[in-house]
């Protein structure tokens, strides 16, 4: 899909079909033309809600207010509603916009055009047609501001690069495990590397073993697949700053001899989401070249079932020297981002370290499918991405550490438990399990970001469709950029 940004007034632009917003329930702006049809049809303007007047060729879509979040969402509904049209190739629509110099509405417009049209038919033997070419944005706005069109086309470039790394998430998320396990997720980051300019290092099990990293080690002994820890780089002259992310890649997760029931065993291929987000941020990131240092770390790893799988009852020793009960293997993602949490603060001394994973069903229990829990130690560190979340307009809130709940993951025969003596509180312990693999020097500056409830849901909502959403690659690009300007 094309986007053209042009100052010739919407009504001189040639297309198959014009994408009308209709704000606050306001039928009387210049824009709109049909008001007695939409009367008829039925059209009341809620959001997201869509009326196509095919004899016109207009599609009219709801919007609440003029703000990112609703201009994502309205777009995205916009396009899923005219996609798959035939003689529909070319849209045209005019600009939103909430204030003359800001382009947040216009990114959110590009944004929500390229995640709605999102399709993931790889195993389909018909494949969905994907008829739209191109949309052209007119430089006429709804409040007739005088827009700029060089920061106009700054922000439509931005905004395709952060969509794009976002679907190139949703690709890996959603791909089958049998086609997705740690060495195919070693060489996207390959090739991912040589297209955009990263430097790139993967270990494998004899690096492993030499860096003692025998948790993860211990969670991929069973599986036919053998683990990878990825390293990518982005680092450009004179960084403001440097920052590290770490994603849980779990690419297929049985539960191990903590067996999963079947009903909870499907979709576990979505368990490499938080790695996965990291390699979209890494995209994001070279592509838009930030003036920042981005290490991304991914533990790929598959935890299955075998005569040589680790067993509740063992103790395993940690990268760190933290020996750790194993009381349920299920609790796998934890011991993955240990050794890797580890490993990313050996190798860099980051200003700010940030870590994904779909790790607790108990955060979806707390807080829902669409929202990802954040915790640690620094509530400065925490509010950074939850800014960058609302700016992306992803969902994201606070879960509170605290000493009590810290308790319930002492072990009587090791320095820690994998799991808590407690059903209660679960996205909290595993996060405070996390907290412990943190050096001294990185307690303040460390946020977990735990993505379960967003990163893979099976139906579509706002500009997500069934399956993978790519959660927190918006967010952390987001809090990046802003990074990137403040210092």
């Amino acid at each position: 899909m094309n986007f053209e940004l042009t100052t010739n007034p919407i009504k001189h632009i040639e297309a198959d079909v014009e994408i009308i917003i209709v704000v606050d329930k306001n039928f009387e702006h210049r824009f709109i033309q049909d008001k007695a049809l939409l009367e008829k049809a039925g059209f009341k303007g809620e959001q997201d809600e869509t009326t196509l007047l095919i004899e016109q060729d207009r599609l009219y879509v709801g919007m609440d207010k003029l703000a990112s979040t609703n201009m994502r969402t309205a777009i995205a509904a916009a396009i899923r509603k005219i996609q798959g049209i035939k003689s529909y190739q070319t849209v045209k629509i005019a600009s939103y916009m909430n204030h003359e110099k800001c382009t947040a509405a216009l990114k959110a417009m590009v944004e929500g055009a390229i995640l709605g049209a999102y399709r993931f038919d790889r195993y389909k033997s018909e494949k969905s047609p994907q008829t739209l070419e191109q949309i052209t944005i007119s430089m006429e706005d709804y409040r007739e501001f005088d827009l700029n069109i060089q920061a106009c086309a700054e922000a439509l470039n931005a905004a395709q690069i952060l969509a794009e790394a976002t679907n190139f998430t949703r690709d890996i998320v959603n791909t089958s495990p049998d086609d997705c396990y740690p060495k195919v997720m070693a060489k996207i980051a390959k090739d991912l590397a040589k297209e955009s300019g990263l430097s790139c290092r993967i270990l494998k099990p004899k690096d492993l073993r030499k860096e003692q990293m025998h948790t993860l080690l211990a969670v991929a002994r069973a599986s036919r697949h053998k683990p990878r820890v990825i390293h990518l780089s982005h680092k450009p002259k004179n960084p403001k700053m440097v920052i590290s992310l770490i994603g849980k890649g779990l690419t297929y997760d049985s539960g191990g001899l903590s067996l999963k029931p079947a009903d909870f065993m499907v979709t576990m291929k979505s368990d490499k989401s938080g790695g996965s987000a990291v390699l979209g941020i890494m995209k994001a990131v070279s592509e838009m070249d930030l003036p920042i240092e981005v290490h991304g770390f991914v533990g790929a790893v598959e935890n299955m079932i075998g005569g040589d799988a680790y067993k509740p009852d063992d103790v395993l020793v940690a990268k760190n020297g933290k020996t750790i009960e194993i009381r349920n293997t299920d609790a796998e993602g934890r011991l993955v981002l240990a050794d890797t949490l580890c490993y990313a603060q050996q190798e860099v001394k980051a200003d700010y370290i940030f870590d994904f994973a779909t790790l607790t069903g108990a955060s979806v229990v707390g807080v829902g499918h669409y929202t990802s829990s954040v915790m640690g130690n620094s509530e400065e560190t925490k509010d950074l991405v939850l800014k960058g979340a609302k700016i992306a307009g992803e969902f994201a809130t606070k879960l509170d550490f605290n000493r009590y709940l810290k308790k319930s993951i002492k072990s009587e025969v090791a320095d820690i438990c994998n799991i808590s003596n407690t059903r209660y509180g679960g996205a909290i312990t595993a996060g405070l399990f996390l907290e412990a693999f943190i050096d001294e020097d990185h307690k303040e500056k460390w946020a977990h970001i735990d993505i379960a409830g967003p990163a893979f849901v099976e139906h579509a909502w706002g500009e997500n469709p069934h399956g993978a959403s790519g959660a927190g690659v918006r967010m952390m690009v987001k809090l990046l950029e802003r990074l990137s300007k403040e210092k």
